[in-house]
Parts: C-alpha cells; sequence; structure tokens
C-alpha cells in the first residue's frame, strides 16, 4: 500500500474548525480517503481471521500499527504537545467511522493507530504524567478506566466502591463489572465513592489504581454475544496513596464528563461505519443474488430497505459530523451528544438488521462479517449510556427549556 503524507493532512486540519457547512474540509476529506484505503486493503481482507478469541493476534497487530506508523496514523488524538498528531474530534469522527466499516478489530479497546488514551489523563499533574501518562504514550503500560458496577451503570450516583482517606492513602473497597481490558491493565481509572451521601454531584473521586496493588482481584471475564470479554473486579481494603488522586476529591464525575461527548460520539460514529459496510455488503448482494428469476435489486421490499437506509445514514452522518464540529469550537450542548448516541447507535443495528434479511440465510453465517456487526452493534445501544437513557436525559432537559 503506498503511503500517503496523512501527517501534514491532520497537522493541516488543526488551523481550527469553528464552523461547519454540509462539506468537510479538504484535508478531512483526504484523511477520510486515506483511512478507507487502509481499511479496505489491510483490514477487510484479514477480518475473519484477525482476532484470536477477543484479542487481535499479536502478529496482526505489530504489521498493521507497522503500516500506520508509516503512513501517520499514529497517536492521532494525543495533543501535539505530547508528540501526538492533535486530530481535531471532527477528524476522529471521520477516523472512527471509517474504521468501523471492518470487524477486523476488536470492538473495544485499542485499535492499531496507537495507544488508547482517555483525555482525563492529560489532566494530571507532572509527577502522575512521568508514572502513568507517558508510559502509556510510549506503549510500556496499558490502563482501563472502571466505572460501572452491578448496581451503577447508568446511573453513578448508585455506585457502592468508596474510597476512604486515611492520613497519606485511601483505603478502597468494592466491586466493579463490564471493566474492558483490565485484564491486561498495569493501571486503572478507578471511580469511587469518597462521599455516598452527595452521589454523583460532588461524592466521586477517580483514582490511579495500580493493578499490582494488594487487594486487586480479576475476579472473572464476561463472556458476551459480541467477541469482547470485559472485567469484573474485586477490591478488599486496596491502599492508595493520596498522590494518586486525580485533581480534587468530588471531581470525578466532572472528569468522567470531560469526555463522555467524546465516547457518546464514537459511538455514533460505530454506527455510521457499521452501516456503511452493510449498505455495501446488501447492495452488492441484491444485485447478484437471482430469485423468482429477477435479481433482488429489482425487488421493491429489497428497494425500500436500501433507499431508507441510505437516507437515514446520510441524515445521521450530517448530525454526528454537526456534533463533532460543534464540541471543536465550544459550542455543542449536552443534548446534542444525547441525540447523536441515539441516531447513531440506533442507525447501525437498523441497517445490520436489513443487511442480514437481504442475505437471508448467508447473513447468519459466521463466514461473513454480518452476524458479528449485528451483534456488535446492538451492544452500542447499551454502552456509553442506553439509548432510554439517553432519551430520558433529552426530554428532561427539553420539558425544562434547557435546549
Amino acid at each position: 500500500m503506498r503511503a500517503v503524507p496523512a501527517r501534514s493532512i491532520i497537522n493541516a486540519s488543526m488551523t481550527g474548525i469553528t464552523a461547519m457547512d454540509f462539506e468537510l474540509p479538504e484535508e478531512l476529506k483526504l484523511l477520510k480517503r486515506t483511512v478507507r484505503t487502509f481499511v479496505d486493503r489491510e483490514l477487510i481482507p484479514i477480518e475473519m481471521k484477525a482476532m484470536d478469541g477477543p484479542a487481535l493476534r499479536a502478529d496482526v497487530r505489530a504489521d498493521l500499527e507497522r503500516k500506520a506508523k508509516d503512513l501517520g496514523l499514529w497517536l492521532l488524538d494525543v495533543p501535539t504537545e505530547y508528540g501526538g498528531q492533535g486530530l481535531s474530534l471532527l477528524g476522529m469522527a471521520v477516523v472512527w467511522e471509517e474504521l468501523s466499516r471492518t470487524v477486523a478489530l476488536p470492538p473495544r479497546g485499542p485499535g492499531v493507530f496507537g495507544p488508547d488514551v482517555k483525555p482525563v489523563l492529560f489532566t494530571l499533574n507532572a509527577a502522575q504524567k512521568e508514572k502513568y501518562l507517558f508510559p502509556v504514550l510510549r506503549g510500556e503500560k496499558t490502563t482501563a478506566f472502571a466505572q460501572s458496577e452491578p448496581d451503577a451503570g447508568s446511573d453513578p450516583g448508585a455506585m457502592r466502591t468508596t474510597a476512604v482517606r486515611k492520613g497519606d492513602h485511601y483505603v478502597i473497597n468494592g466491586y466493579k463489572r463490564w471493566i474492558t481490558k483490565a485484564q491486561d491493565a498495569d493501571f486503572l481509572q478507578l471511580v469511587a465513592a469518597t462521599d455516598r451521601s452527595k452521589g454523583s454531584r460532588g461524592g466521586l473521586s477517580m483514582f490511579l489504581v495500580d493493578t499490582a496493588t494488594p487487594g486487586v482481584t480479576i475476579v472473572r471475564r464476561t463472556p458476551t454475544m459480541m467477541s469482547d470479554m470485559p472485567c469484573e473486579i474485586a477490591l478488599d481494603n486496596v491502599i492508595v496513596p493520596v498522590e494518586n488522586l486525580i485533581g480534587k476529591e468530588g471531581e470525578g464525575m466532572r472528569q468522567a464528563q470531560s469526555w463522555i461527548t467524546a465516547g457518546r460520539l464514537h459511538q455514533a460514529c460505530r454506527g455510521l461505519g457499521v452501516a456503511k459496510r452493510c449498505l455495501e455488503l446488501a447492495i452488492g448482494y441484491a444485485k447478484q443474488r437471482v430469485t423468482f428469476g429477477a435479481p433482488l435489486a429489482e425487488r421493491q421490499a429489497v428497494q425500500f430497505m436500501i433507499a431508507d437506509s441510505f437516507t437515514e445514514h446520510h441524515m445521521t452522518q450530517l448530525m454526528v459530523y454537526h456534533l463533532a464540529a460543534r464540541t471543536d469550537a465550544g459550542v455543542a450542548g449536552r443534548h446534542e451528544s444525547y441525540m447523536a448516541k441515539i441516531a447513531g447507535t440506533e442507525l447501525g443495528f437498523r441497517v445490520a438488521d436489513r443487511c442480514l434479511q437481504i442475505h437471508g440465510g448467508m447473513g447468519l453465517a459466521t463466514e461473513m462479517p454480518i452476524s458479528q456487526m449485528w451483534r456488535d452493534a446492538r451492544s452500542f445501544m447499551i454502552t456509553e449510556g442506553p439509548v432510554e437513557v439517553m432519551r430520558m436525559v433529552l426530554a428532561r432537559e427539553i420539558f425544562r427549556g434547557q435546549v
């Protein structure tokens, strides 16, 4: 695959996107084509044999990361002061959308364009950055974000994991569930209640917790209908030094909220990518599959599914790109991320379901990517905030006149 100067593309997009019309800037169009070519040439051909259980095969990862580096597709969303590309959120939306056209990569966890770094790590103090952030950027350490619990997923205020200050350290006790990548993590970005009476309004704090600390136990990995296997973690009298508190006590929810829009946008972009690939597959199959003397493409029932899917993808893409551009400009409202999460994830599942139906029995075959895309797309409607919760908070803000 011929190298394209993606690094210059990315740097050109850093001049700042403060407005959004109905076309991507030229440099992001070029970036989109570069990533699409990478997906078409490097990922789709190996997508049914790239994984080893829930993880990408080590030899495949090494090869893909090398090719990504050669193309300049490395540390895309890491700020330039930390050696990254500093790509805008709109630029990342383009990248996420294209990568989601394939099932060659794990649906959750790091891709092949560099370490997965939550933005909160860039807010650490100097000592914390030396110990935790920089090793992650160098590929020497891995991390996982631990917030969800059996009784506190979409309702973090119900969190039961506690962190009690005792002199120069905290004692953490509790249980975490649905934690992606924890089995390989060197440390956790862990949210715990420092004042349960305040709930999520000043009662939660975030800590850096080394997984080798006594009392931290990976209890089990939960098999799911997707390809990932998230972890359950027990915390039994875990001693964490005060210097491992991120920011101040009570800021945990605010810190998590600082990147939640990007998380919801990522989920929406996954839906866009799944929908786009499923449209491609459905159109190709409908043209060549003949029943009762005519291609499926001539059947009105199939035509309507394709037309509806194409229309819905276009509308959702405009919404998602608009949210990304407005977030980059610092003017997006929270309600816009709720709408994008709802629209994007439901789009992905709806179009995957139509694609599966058009393929008939072949859609059920695991030798094709459709059934896995269908399963993964269904899960996106739950993770990073279920669509029902998104609708609930959106309606609340509408009735309060806050939108």
